[in-house]
């Protein structure tokens, strides 16, 4: 894989450059409320620039359904980034049209313009592999070079992520050498014992994680609404908390799994249950109950671990020497449930461990309740490009960038 200082030293001084960027940010409206997927896209964009390349740089933003939707553009993006370069971002109005064509052809050298969110154009997701190509075709027309630089959509088969890069000569930018770089340190050679924490709502979404992981890690620490699905497979009453039922039988088999490989599977002991989900726009006081985590009362939801998990998480976190985690304790979006999240984030400060936050909610998590960045070992920008890699599956985009 071709890296972005070896493309530089081939010269792009006065070449189009395009940067197929991760911009995908949380909005409000037009205010940007979590900016570290633009920050993390700086780097590259400025090694690009100062080297006199005429950056073009494209991401996607939310879902939106093929067709250009103004609660998805970019536009805010284009500002905030201008502000973080100290530099004007021009900004296109579409993404291969007559507005994309002509302000990328009024870039100067050392200049950027980001395109319009990609995915206003059907061609970026078609699984249709002409329908893809051609939009790729048309992306291309627009540049001398390609950098893949947008972690979090290497598990993708977009076309700005697999189909381009191989219309261009390419190299991956200093984000996604980081990331996979950190990566690697999570499944070759691992510095033992080796800690996972997984949260999040949904126990489907972190199954083939799971499975890939019995076999590499140390122990498992589950929480997050998925810890219920866990919770009920081992007979337990889970009263109104998320539960997928379907799924209790997968859990049962990396349960009894775990067991025969010596890998410790940790469970809350205790949780924060209330009667109603919470009110995460006003934050109104849910007025928590602290109950055992294997007699939750058939009238409460489980929004969080209780005092005794977040005592009993940091203890299997002090002695660890890696450490990934992906998905929060709870609800830490309310002031009432956050403390599980933050007993985590607090634990692996805490822990002399090289530590990998790996992306999504879990990275809002550390921002929000203002926890510096940089004493982690590394804070991922994609949640789900990292639980895919660390389930051993090829991502379209890295493999796209292999020479």
């Amino acid at each position: 894989m071709k890296t972005i200082d070896e493309l530089v030293g081939e010269g792009v001084s006065g070449k189009r450059v395009f940067v197929r960027a991760d911009l995908n940010v949380p909005l409000d409206g037009d205010t940007i409320t979590d900016d570290g997927r633009i920050r993390a896209a700086v780097p590259t964009i400025r090694k690009l620039t100062e080297s006199g390349a005429r950056v073009v740089v494209a991401s996607h933003l939310g879902r939106p359904k093929g067709t250009p939707d103004p609660q998805f553009s970019l536009a805010p993006v284009a500002a905030r980034l201008g502000e973080l370069l100290g530099t004007r971002v021009a900004f296109a109005a579409d993404t291969v049209g007559d507005s994309a064509k002509a302000t990328v052809g009024g870039t100067a050298d050392g200049g950027v313009t980001l395109l319009e969110n990609l995915r206003f154009n059907p061609g970026e997701t078609s699984k249709d592999d002409t329908e893809r190509g051609a939009f790729a075709d048309e992306l291309a027309a627009l540049a001398d070079a390609y950098v893949g630089d947008g972690f979090g959509a290497v598990h993708r088969k977009h076309a700005s992520v697999y189909d381009l890069p191989a219309r261009l000569p390419h190299a991956a930018g200093y984000l996604i050498a980081t990331e996979v770089g950190v990566l690697r340190k999570l499944t070759q050679d691992v510095e033992r014992p080796y800690a996972v924490v997984l949260g999040g709502a949904k126990v489907s979404d972190k199954l083939g994680v799971i499975d890939h992981l019995l076999g590499k890690a140390d122990r498992l620490l589950i929480g997050g609404g998925m810890a219920y699905t866990f919770l009920k497979a081992q007979g337990h009453e889970v009263g109104r908390s998320l539960l997928q039922e379907d799924q209790i039988p997968a859990v049962k088999g990396y349960l009894e799994r775990a067991e025969e490989l010596g890998v410790e599977f940790v469970l809350p002991v205790d949780v924060l249950a209330a009667a109603e989900f919470p009110d995460l726009k006003t934050k109104a006081p849910a007025d928590p109950e602290v109950v055992a985590a294997d007699a939750i009362p058939a009238g409460l939801e489980g929004l969080d671990i209780g005092p005794e998990s977040r005592k009993l998480y940091a203890a299997k976190l002090a002695d660890a020497a890696t450490v990934f985690w992906n998905g929060p304790m709870g609800v830490f979006e309310h002031p009432d449930f956050a403390e599980g999240t933050r007993a985590v984030a607090q634990g692996l400060l805490d822990s002399p461990a090289f530590t990998v936050v790996g992306g999504g909610d879990s990275a809002a998590a550390v921002r929000q309740l203002g926890f510096d960045e940089n004493a982690f070992g590394h804070i991922s920008t994609g949640g789900g490009a990292s639980l895919e890699y660390l389930e051993g599956k090829t991502l379209p985009g890295l493999a796209a960038l292999e020479d």
